[in-house]
């Protein structure tokens, strides 16, 4: 997901996106750690995607703190 559709979720559907991709972290590394990826650069993916969630809900929460 790029970062101008994730901009574009209301926080609670970001909350629940962000839910289910650490849930998928999760799972590709127990997938990882069991059996072979078919493609490794997705767990690097899923990890990214997570920061620039939690990045997100961080702006928000500081500029309704600073209003």
């Amino acid at each position: 997901m790029r970062i101008g559709e994730m901009r574009g979720l209301s926080t609670e559907e970001l909350r629940r996106e962000l839910d289910k991709r650490v849930r998928d972290v999760f799972n590709l590394r127990f997938r990882a750690q069991t059996q072979k990826l078919d493609d490794p650069s997705e767990m690097k993916k899923a990890r990214r995607d997570v920061a620039r969630m939690k990045t997100i809900l961080r702006e928000r929460e500081l500029e309704a703190a600073g209003r």
